[in-house]
């Protein structure tokens, strides 16, 4: 144990909010492939790596597997944290165990610290928004951690006095800024201020007074060991960070010091390929080292309170160099130097104008029916976190100022979902990168429009053409693009989701696959009241009544539908308003008599009767499913030539195989005939061989097949079994987890080394994962696990994991 030498080493963990906001899901975003999205690969690459990092030897074989999250001081962003709940929930419940382990080994100081809700730069927040963002920061650490937060993460850690005055205020004890945001130091009670001119010394911590009494904790990060982190080659071997940190602890000095770095956690993993590894071994590095201590901040401040106080520089952050200017002018900050960002400008003010439109009519509006709608706001997001009616009923007990009927909830629920996408509109990414037509800035406009939706819905005035015309003085870098009233016309009004929309998503997508009575169409509940579906020669008709109800402000509403299949791609959709039964009876009865005539024209020219406007096609669903129902009408267009393919390889297959004896070039035709063929035909055996359960070693057919495209040179496409070879390992491990027996070792053991003979991929990471969990538990049995563990890439012998 050292003698007043610490180590911290903080990740801020955070991506912005990326769901659509008519549907509160992540789209596939298509940057990110082969991953669905970016939050999805980065989480393969980053957050997920982090829960599981790999110790190795010299040879690349994994010593041990730990959670970097139990040993270093962290914050997980709110919007990020939201997400891993849904999507990657195992992920989620590493981390939150990670902190309650910290909690126990660092007296009471957990390693998680809050963040700033949706990463809004504050210095350019208003301070009623400065005030939201850090309540529901902190009510979402504490519905998530279980504990109140002792530091909250400012976003670029951007500051000013105002800021440090809401966080004061709101209980928070200490927060990690740069060092040269720093303006001036003292020690407690000297009376002569000493001016930093950026070297602040940042191994003690600080105590900030505002000028009215609020009082706070500023760490100050070791600069240029952060710069190594993040911007150097420091992550390609843990032990020279390390080394590093240890190195900005100085000799000469009684007092306790701390050296502590702080970069995005994304650095571990997802900036830097193995970056977690290196953090494990950083990690390791420190901990058996008996002259520093690992540690973090809370924990620090606990035993080592501030013995010198600061003020700082206003409106600063650490990724400007011109203070906070990167949101909200061309100063210059960028990732490419070809570009400009006169845009910035614009869209900050165009914003700042929807703003306070809508802050005004929200004031008014909401007061009707709310004791005040400022507080109801900062109370909001425990209705955000859990949406249940026993939530809404306790949230609108404390705020309503009278009992409200569904019609005065509702629209109290929409005023305060106006707010929300009026708060999201201003996360950060929309100005960080180079263009305005990017996905971030898109993104927040999206919730702009979200915003304006509501505002409209609920009555307000119609702000959007003067907001578009305030955006289109905002030139981009794009000629396709070339204002950003282009970029809304051409990116945002066309993603605008309304009710008539989900309807036929809805309708046509149930023509593909058979829905619930009671389905879920994302954000919306959709119910079948009625429906009547009929079909011939490949066509296919259903005319409906539905009742489509909205899971985020409870919103209700009856429409009718008709849905018709041309065949193919080819879909005719039409949604209209619910009137009457009598109304919906005789366009059902209609357009079932007009469709069994058997004569399309006569049942297209009905619809429009009963439909008059703009109907809905295959292109109007949302972008996940649209993709989805493509891809089923093309495997079936595939499925009429596949015997075609089949055939052709049996008769020629001699041909092929003396080609290659005579050492003749195969024809490419032919080649690609017998690479197909014989890749479906190996994937089909493997899916029988999962499907009857199987334990043991791969079936010999298998590897015949192999064989025969090897023979003539080939390579097979598996990669469409890598799903069932990941099934069929998960289920071999896990027997082995039930019982370790030397058969059942044996059994998972042959399928690996099958699987790996054959070219098969699998999830090994989570494969090494779960053998290190059985490693841990079957104590007993490691002598028999050895073999397996190996093929797994663990080192065997006396080094075997720990």
């Amino acid at each position: 144990m050292s003698s007043g030498r610490f180590v911290t080493i903080h990740g801020h963990f955070y991506q912005p909010p990326r769901e659509n906001p008519w549907l509160e899901t992540v789209e596939v975003q298509d940057a990110a492939a082969p991953f669905h999205d970016w939050n999805e690969r980065i989480t393969a690459e980053c957050y997920a790596p982090n829960t599981a990092a790999r110790r190795v030897d010299d040879d690349n074989r994994i010593l041990d597997v730990v959670n970097n999250f139990e040993k270093i001081s962290f914050n997980v962003g709110p919007t990020l944290f939201a997400w891993l709940e849904r999507q990657a929930p195992e992920v989620y419940r590493k981390i939150l165990a990670a902190d309650r382990a910290s909690v126990g080994a660092r007296g009471g100081h957990g390693n998680a610290i809050a963040q700033v809700y949706n990463h809004m730069i504050l210095p350019l927040a208003s301070r009623r928004d400065k005030v939201t963002q850090v309540a529901w920061g902190l009510a979402d650490f504490r519905a998530r951690f279980g504990r109140e937060p002792e530091g909250l993460w400012l976003p670029e850690t951007a500051v000013d006095t105002e800021t440090l005055e809401v966080l004061a205020e709101a209980g928070v004890t200490f927060t990690i800024l740069a060092p040269d945001q720093a303006a001036r130091v003292r020690p407690t009670g000297a009376g002569d201020w000493e001016a930093t001119s950026g070297g602040v010394d940042p191994r003690r911590p600080y105590r900030w007074r505002g000028p009215g009494g609020h009082e706070l904790v500023l760490f100050f990060y070791d600069g240029p060991v952060s710069r190594a982190v993040a911007f150097a080659n420091l992550l390609e071997d843990g032990r020279r960070l390390a080394t590093q940190l240890r190195g900005a602890l100085g000799d000469a000095r009684e007092a306790a010091q701390l050296v502590h770095c702080a970069t995005d956690g994304e650095s571990y993993g997802h900036h830097r390929r193995f970056g977690e590894m290196a953090l494990a071994t950083a990690v390791r590095q420190l901990e058996t080292d008996d002259d520093v201590t690992l540690t973090n901040y809370g924990a620090f401040l606990a035993a080592h309170p501030p013995t010198h106080e600061v003020e700082i520089h206003e409106r600063t952050s650490w990724s400007c160099a011109h203070g906070v200017e990167r949101w909200r002018s061309d100063c210059g900050c960028r990732v490419r130097g070809t570009t400009h960002q006169r845009w910035r400008g614009p869209l900050r003010e165009s914003l700042d104008w929807l703003r306070d439109e809508i802050d005004a009519f929200y004031e008014t509006r909401a007061a009707i029916w709310l004791k005040d709608p400022w507080e109801a706001r900062d109370d909001y997001v425990n209705v955000l976190l859990d949406r249940s009616p026993q939530r809404l009923d306790a949230f609108f007990g404390r705020h309503q100022r009278l009992s409200l009927d569904p019609t005065a909830r509702l629209e109290a629920r929409r005023l305060l979902e106006l707010q929300r996408n009026r708060l999201l509109m201003y996360t950060s990414c929309g100005w960080f990168f180079d263009e305005l037509s990017a996905i971030e800035p898109v993104q927040i406009l999206r919730y702009a429009a979200m915003a304006l939706q509501y505002l409209a819905d609920l009555g307000g005035p119609r702000l959007e053409d003067e907001f578009v015309r305030r955006l289109a003085t905002a030139p981009t870098n794009v000629p396709a693009y070339p204002d950003g009233g282009v970029v809304w016309k051409r990116l945002i009004r066309p993603a605008v989701v309304d009710l008539r929309r989900v309807i036929a998503h809805y309708a046509i997508t149930g023509l593909v696959e058979a829905r619930p009575d009671d389905a879920a169409v994302y954000a919306y509940r959709v119910q079948r009241v009625d429906e009547a579906r009929e079909a011939y020669g490949g066509t296919a008709l259903k005319v409906g009544h539905v009742r489509v109800s909205s899971t985020i402000t409870g919103e209700v509403r009856d429409a009718t539908y008709a849905v018709l299949h041309f065949g193919g791609h080819d879909f005719s959709c039409a949604v209209r308003a619910w009137e009457a039964p009598r109304a919906y009876e005789a366009m059902k009865a209609d357009l079932l008599r007009r469709y069994a005539r058997y004569t399309l024209a006569d049942m297209v020219r009905g619809m429009d009767e009963w439909f008059p406007g703009e109907g809905f096609s295959l292109t109007d669903l949302f972008l996940d499913e649209r993709r989805r129902v493509l891809a089923s009408v093309t495997r079936a267009t595939l499925d009429k030539y596949e015997e075609t393919y089949r055939r052709i390889w049996e008769e020629n297959r001699k041909l092929v195989h003396y080609l290659r004896q005579a050492d003749a070039p195969i024809p490419e035709a032919l080649a690609l005939v017998a690479r197909h063929v014989l890749s479906q035909e190996l994937l089909g055996e493997l899916d029988r061989f999962e499907f009857a359960g199987d334990a043991g070693p791969l079936p010999a057919r298998l590897f015949d097949l192999a064989g025969e495209a090897t023979a003539l040179g080939l390579t097979l496409d598996l990669a469409d079994g890598k799903a069932a070879t990941t099934r069929m390992v998960a289920r071999a491990l896990d027997a082995v987890a039930d019982a370790p027996t030397p058969e059942r070792v044996a059994e998972a053991l042959a399928l690996i080394e099958g699987a790996n003979r054959l070219g098969l991929r699998y999830a090994l990471w989570a494969a090494q994962n779960r053998f290190f969990e059985i490693w841990n538990r079957q104590t007993e049995a490691r002598g028999r696990l050895q073999p397996l563990g190996a093929v797994l890439g663990f080192r065997r012998g006396d080094g075997a994991p720990a």
